[in-house]
C-alpha cells in the first residue's frame, strides 16, 4: 500500500514519515517552495527523502510569498518575532490556509498514484497555536476529501488523512524518533533559516523544548 507523506524538512513531519514506512507503506514525500522566505527546510527534505530511499520524491512551486501573503515566513518585510512557547494568541509565523492548500495537492496526488493514505505530522499539543494543525481541521478536510475525487466518487474509495502525531508532546516525538532511527539530525525547524539554527523563534524553542525533556541531544547546530 502507498502513502503521500506531507514533507517539510522538519522535526514533526520526517518523524511522521518514519511512522508510515515503520508501517510497511511505500512513502511518497511531497514538499513545497512556497516562497518562504529561506529554502533551509527544503534543502532537509531532500536529505530526509534521500535517507529513506523513496522512490520519488515531489517539490511542488507555489507562490505563496506576497500572495496571499501576511506573514513572517513568506513576506521578508514582517520580521520573525521572538519565541514564547506561552503565547496565547496566533503568531504572526502563521501562514494562510497552508495546510488546506498542501493537503489539497496530497489528495491529489495521492489519487494519481493510488495511494490509500495522505500522512501529515500535525500536533495539537507543543505547537504554535495554528489553527490548522487543529484535529477539528483534520475532520472536516477528511470529511471535504470524502466527496472530493474522483477515487472517492465514482470507485468508491477513501482516502484517508492519518495524524500519528496529533496527540504527541514534542518530547514524545523526539522520543518517538529517536525509537524508530528517524534522521532526527537531518531535519531543520527553524523560522530564520541560516547555517545554524537560531534558538530563539518558536519553532526553536519548540523544539529544544522536547529534546531536553525527552533527554536525547539535539544533533543539530544552534547559534
Amino acid at each position: 500500500m502507498k502513502a503521500v507523506v506531507l514533507l517539510s524538512g522538519g522535526l514533526d513531519s520526517t518523524v511522521c514519515m518514519a511512522v508510515a514506512q515503520k508501517k510497511g507503506l511505500e512513502v511518497y514525500p511531497i514538499s513545497f517552495n512556497y516562497h518562504q522566505r529561506h529554502s533551509i527546510e527544503l534543502e532537509s527534505a531532500k536529505k530526509v527523502a534521500a535517507y529513506f530511499k523513496v522512490k520519488k520524491h515531489l517539490i511542488i512551486d507555489t507562490n505563496m510569498n506576497r500572495n496571499p501573503g501576511g506573514s513572517a515566513l513568506t513576506d521578508s518585510h514582517i520580521d520573525v518575532p521572538a519565541g514564547d512557547v506561552e503565547r496565547p494568541d496566533i503568531p504572526v509565523t502563521y501562514v494562510p490556509a497552508r495546510n488546506l492548500i498542501f493537503l489539497s495537492y496530497a489528495l491529489g496526488y495521492a489519487e494519481v498514484l493510488g495511494a490509500e493514505y495522505v500522512y501529515i505530522g500535525v500536533n495539537a499539543v507543543d505547537y504554535s497555536g495554528y489553527p490548522d494543525c487543529r484535529p477539528e481541521f483534520i475532520q472536516k478536510f477528511q470529511d471535504l476529501a470524502n466527496y472530493a475525487t474522483k477515487a472517492t466518487a465514482a470507485e468508491h474509495k477513501q482516502i484517508k488523512v492519518l495524524t500519528p502525531l496529533q496527540d504527541l508532546s514534542k518530547k514524545d516525538i523526539v522520543l518517538l524518533g529517536n525509537d524508530l532511527q528517524a534522521p532526527l539530525h537531518l531535519t531543520r525547524s527553524c523560522y530564520n533559516g541560516g547555517e545554524k539554527a537560531c534558538g530563539t523563534c518558536d519553532s526553536c524553542k519548540l523544539r529544544l523544548k522536547g529534546f531536553a525533556e525527552a533527554g536525547v541531544k539535539d544533533p543539530i547546530a544552534y547559534l
